[in-house]
This record gives C-alpha cells, sequence and structure tokens, in this order.
C-alpha cells in the first residue's frame, strides 16, 4: 500500500498551490525520482507545464506532457490529467480533485489542498476515501 501525505497551503491562492507543487516536483527530482503530475485538465496541464520551465530561474526538471504514450526516456517527470501509466507510480503528486483508486502499484502519494473552499471540501473526500480503504495518512500544514 502506498504511503499518502497530503500537503494543506494556508493560501487559497492557485499560484501559490501551483508553485508549491513545482518545488515538490524539484524536491523529487533532486532525488533521482521521477514522479508523475495528475491534473484535471489539459489546460492546467499546459500551465504546469510551463510553470515547471519558469519558476525559478536555474531550475531544470525534465518533463513531458503525458497524452497515453510513453515517453522514450524514462529519466523524466510526466504531467497529464490521464491517470499515470503503471511505469511511472512510484511517486504520484495528486494537483487535481480525483481520488486515485487503483493504488496498488503506487509507492507514494502526495495531495495538494489549499484553503479554497471547493478545492478543500473535494480534499476532504479523498481523505476520507484512503482513510476508509485503511491506508494511513500523514498531514503537513504549510
Amino acid at each position: 500500500m502506498p504511503e499518502i501525505s497530503f500537503y494543506i497551503l494556508s493560501s487559497d491562492e492557485e499560484r501559490l498551490r501551483s508553485f508549491f507543487c513545482c518545488k515538490l516536483i524539484e524536491k523529487a527530482y533532486r532525488q533521482g525520482i521521477f514522479c508523475y503530475l495528475l491534473t484535471d485538465s489539459d489546460s492546467q496541464t499546459r500551465m504546469l507545464d510551463n510553470l515547471l520551465w519558469t519558476f525559478r530561474p536555474n531550475s531544470f526538471i525534465p518533463h513531458e506532457i503525458y497524452s497515453g504514450e510513453l515517453p522514450t526516456m524514462g529519466n523524466m517527470v510526466l504531467i497529464g490529467s490521464l491517470f499515470p501509466p503503471d511505469v511511472w507510480q512510484k511517486l504520484v503528486i495528486n494537483f487535481s480533485t480525483r481520488t486515485l483508486k487503483d493504488l496498488e502499484k503506487t509507492g507514494r502519494l502526495l495531495d495538494i489542498i489549499d484553503n479554497h473552499p471547493q478545492r478543500k471540501q473535494e480534499g476532504k473526500n479523498r481523505y476520507r476515501y484512503y482513510q476508509q480503504q485503511g491506508l494511513e495518512i500523514q498531514t503537513l500544514q504549510i
């Protein structure tokens, strides 16, 4: 079963949530972990794709948008609104409002919630689902 961590941000600004997500991805990349970033939509995917190139001036995180075909290189971050492919489930960062139901192959799941009322409620629903599955969840206030 996966390790699950919920990051609870005190702000309700989407921009700050996006920057925090990029920082998590950068931290994983520096540790040699190539994660999958799950988004809600193609527009959100493109926004985070662009932000990963610009959020920090000297940062370089190899990444690619996932549209159903696996990249030829395995050492990169994938971003997409499709559920993660089997081989990219060592670390999944959930930036979406969706609950991951098939967690047998997932090593670690990071879920980012901010203080926006709708996203906060959706996060509570995901938390409750994982809890009902008997999974241990770590909560981190940021």
